[in-house]
């Protein structure tokens, strides 16, 4: 019987990114495991059972870290911080998400440096290397050395709305129509860029959902006071799923200017909900909102007022477009996901 462990330590904190797709594609996983094969998800102490009982839990412990004597025919990282390694005969797959770090400018030059060598360090043991999207996988090949032999597939993250979805309201609700945005506030995402569009838009009240950086959400605010749009800006921190879809479902219009994205995961929510996406047009965001996104060409304050004006009259006036964009949302399942990564397992499977 194949052995197969899946490293979701890091799903610790569920309603990060990294988070959702640990535990979205852990379940498709399970859902769709062969009977002939085993698998073991090594998780916090909190989440033994998360996946269930179908499968084997492994607790993460700091001696995990150096004991090396799991026994497994393959261990699939499913992301690129793993403090855990393998022994060297595993089957090693590599997933790397991004490679934000090396380009983060408040990490020293030094820490980025040996955060560097890490990631080098496992591409080294990897049998294969799979990344989310076309832009993470050049963004590989052009900063680290990846061996000859060593393959690199993309594999598309995916996004899976329950059809009875549970949709609860926020406790503190904009009190008029507004703008959406959900992710981690730290100054790469580049939100602040959007207020200028409650100078221009007096109605709308721009909601910006996840955990923060305080230094970043301090001068988010500092700004909001500037333009005198305080009083129309709700940032509730890290919000639950039923609140996060009930935001989706309302909102007029979903922004994500981030700078740095290793796929975009809200883009692809928002669509699935039929609603306008206004993104930043870098790194592997038009892979995500392909051609029904609109993209701002730049970020200073009279074209991202055009952009949004022109996108919202664009929207309203195609009565067709909210089709679309569920549509172009459904080439992101969780379901293709999985397929795509069991026949990766049954192929080094059949590797020596």
């Amino acid at each position: 019987m194949p052995r197969l462990l899946l490293e979701t330590e890091r799903m610790a904190n569920l309603t990060s990114g990294l988070g959702q797709l640990c535990l979205h594609l852990g379940r498709e996983l399970v859902r769709q495991k062969p009977p002939d094969w085993e698998i073991t998800f090594l998780v916090t102490r909190d989440q033994v059972g998360i996946f269930g009982p179908s499968v084997k839990y492994r607790i993460a412990t700091r001696l995990g870290r150096v004991w090396r004597f799991w026994n497994y025919d393959i261990w699939h990282c499913l992301y690129q911080d793993t403090r855990f390694y393998p022994t060297l005969s595993t089957r090693f797959i590599y997933t790397i998400l991004d490679l934000n770090y090396l380009a983060l400018k408040q990490y020293s030059v030094q820490r980025r440096e040996k955060r560097k060598e890490q990631y080098q360090a496992r591409i080294n043991q990897a049998r294969t290397i799979t990344t989310i999207s076309q832009y993470v996988a050049k963004d590989v090949q052009q900063q680290l050395s990846v061996p000859a032999q060593t393959p690199i597939d993309v594999i598309y993250c995916g996004v899976d709305i329950p059809d009875n979805v549970s949709i609860s309201p926020p406790i503190v609700k904009p009190k008029g129509p507004f703008l959406f945005f959900i992710g981690m506030l730290q100054s790469y995402k580049n939100v602040h860029t959007m207020l200028p569009l409650l100078v221009s838009n007096p109605s709308y009240w721009l909601v910006l959902a996840g955990p923060d950086k305080p230094e970043y959400s301090q001068l988010i605010w500092e700004q909001a006071r500037q333009l005198g749009v305080a009083d129309r800006l709700l940032m509730p921190g890290p919000i639950d799923e039923s609140t996060k879809w009930w935001f989706y479902t309302h909102c007029e219009a979903f922004l994500f200017p981030s700078l740095m994205e290793g796929f975009g995961i809200p883009v692809i929510e928002a669509m699935s909900f039929g609603k306008p996406v206004f993104s930043s047009p870098l790194t592997s965001l038009p892979e995500v909102g392909g051609s029904e996104a609109f993209y701002f060409p730049s970020f200073d304050a009279e074209t991202v007022n055009e952009t949004f004006k022109k996108g919202m009259q664009a929207y309203r006036n195609d009565p067709m477009m909210a089709d679309r964009l569920r549509l172009q949302s459904q080439k992101f399942r969780w379901e293709i996901a999985a397929s795509e990564y069991w026949q990766l397992y049954q192929t080094l499977m059949r590797s020596s």
